[in-house]
């Protein structure tokens, strides 16, 4: 049975949005025609300009939609509804401007109009969009709107679901079932109802409303799996299924015909085609201004590392790239010029304190008082200021400013998938640097970097790039 309470959400969305865009152009207008008291550049009665706007304003919903901000996988990730409601109004606005410029109606009495029905627009949008997601999680904890949920199948994913689901006033689903035999063991309270096979579970929920069947094994008969495709179907059930074998539907997926026969073309990441341009463009000009920018601290910390003992300013380690492709990293120096280039096993075990590479791997690659580190090299790891050299890294083109992060290869060596990972550019900072926990082990890092080649996007870049300034700042972070 359709569940109506994502369209009425939608809806209300819509309708929201549009009051957002009505109020936040008005307001402008106010600031700058009634209480400011410069020239106007025209004379636009406001009973025009609300009028035009009015009549624009549709399209402007349309370019959210367009842009997404009407659907689930949108509205439910903030950061990138954010993004999308930034660039939608900038949009927005520069369609205003060039209906005024082809219609030659003047439609604003000054250019301050636009920048500040832009900010308005694009804050007040977000804020009702804020408000209304928590109206909507707390009808959840009423039970209104609440997608039921079948789940066929007891495998690790099943029990998987369930817990991501558990919280049914944040996620709002509730699984109310489950079809399969007991191999795994599940938390008391879970879910209402275990059934032995789908017929006995379409029995016993006949008279509750299914919204959703998520299949997570296939059964040995196709005619047990048609038939819940079928019910599905004939009930207006919205079906879904995970495959046993996840490793095959990750990355960049493509449905096409292949002499007239479907095929699904598997990528190892999305960051394929124009995506691999536009990173790459991104990182030229974003290390371009970083450098610029940073190059008289640079030069001090240059200066400092030299004056400390005397050594060498700049460590250069062989890493791996893309395609297991040998790259010189750089840093600014922050361990003592005795062990400066060694392995961690080597360095330890020339200083006499071999003990040390056991807690120094149990800790996730790090020690909370690394002898080897220098007092300046403390205060450079503490800000990541070690790291800025790499920006020259990024600018040749040996690294990405946001990737995997580049290991040495013998420690690579230990991750079974190293060749997923290394299907894209290594890079100065990634998901485990802000993952918020400076404890993580090397595989849960390294599943971390998996993901982010599996499920890359551009904007998903830049939300790492902002992360990165808080976790420097505010050292909520790992350093790997």
């Amino acid at each position: 049975m359709r569940n109506n309470a994502s369209i009425v959400y939608n809806i209300f969305l819509v309708i929201g949005d549009f009051l957002a865009l009505v109020a936040a152009f008005t307001i402008a207008y106010i600031l700058r025609v009634s209480v400011s008291s410069r020239i106007l550049s025209a004379n636009v009665p406001a009973s025009t300009y609300i009028g035009i706007l009015v009549t624009l304003l549709p399209f402007w919903i349309f370019i959210f939609a367009i842009l997404g901000l009407y659907n689930s996988r949108v509205y439910d990730k903030r950061f990138s509804e954010l993004g999308r409601i930034l660039i939608g109004s900038f949009i927005g606005i520069l369609f205003a401007i060039s209906y005024s410029y082809i219609a030659n109606v003047q439609l604003f009495p000054a250019r301050l109009v636009t920048v500040y029905g832009f900010g308005l627009a694009a804050f007040f949008v977000f804020a009702f969009r804020t408000i209304i997601r928590g109206i909507r999680r707390e009808l959840f904890t009423y039970g209104i709107g609440i997608n039921n949920v079948l789940i066929v199948g007891d495998t690790k994913t099943s029990h998987l679901l369930i817990d991501a689901l558990a919280s049914t006033g944040i996620t709002g689903y509730r699984v109310i079932g489950v079809v399969g035999g007991i191999k795994h063991p599940l938390k008391p309270g879970a879910l209402q109802t275990e059934f032995r096979d789908f017929s006995s579970a379409v029995a016993a929920l006949e008279g509750q409303q299914l919204h959703t069947i998520i299949q997570t094994e296939l059964y040995s008969t196709p005619q047990m799996n048609d038939a819940i495709l079928t019910y599905s179907q004939q009930n207006h059930i919205a079906y879904r299924f995970v495959p046993g074998n996840s490793e095959l539907f990750v990355g960049n997926i493509q449905v096409d015909l292949f002499h007239s026969v479907p095929i699904i073309a598997l990528h190892q990441t999305p960051l394929v085609g124009w995506g691999r341009v536009v990173k790459r463009l991104f990182d030229v000009v974003a290390s371009s201004l970083l450098l610029l920018v940073a190059s008289p601290f640079m030069l001090i910390i240059a200066v400092l590392v030299k004056l400390a003992d005397g050594g060498p300013v700049f460590l250069r380690q062989e890493r791996l790239s893309r395609f297991n492709t040998a790259v010189r990293i750089y840093k600014f120096r922050s361990h003592n010029r005795t062990y400066n280039g060694l392995l961690p096993e080597e360095a330890f075990a020339k200083m006499g304190r071999p003990e040390l590479i056991a807690e120094y791997r149990a800790n996730g690659d790090q020690l909370s008082n690394d002898p080897r580190v220098t007092g300046i090299g403390r205060f450079l790891r503490k800000y990541s200021l070690d790291e800025l050299p790499q920006l020259i890294n990024v600018f040749r083109g040996d690294i990405s400013l946001v990737g995997p992060r580049a290991l040495v290869a013998n420690e690579l060596e230990k991750y079974a998938k190293k060749s997923l990972i290394l299907s894209v550019k290594s890079g100065l900072t990634g998901l485990a640097q802000i993952s918020g926990s400076n404890n993580l082990s090397f595989d849960q890092r390294r599943n971390l970097d998996l993901y982010y080649v599996q499920n890359w996007s551009f904007w998903g870049d830049v939300v790492i790039l902002i992360k990165t300034i808080s976790v420097v700042l505010f050292h909520k972070g790992t350093r790997s």
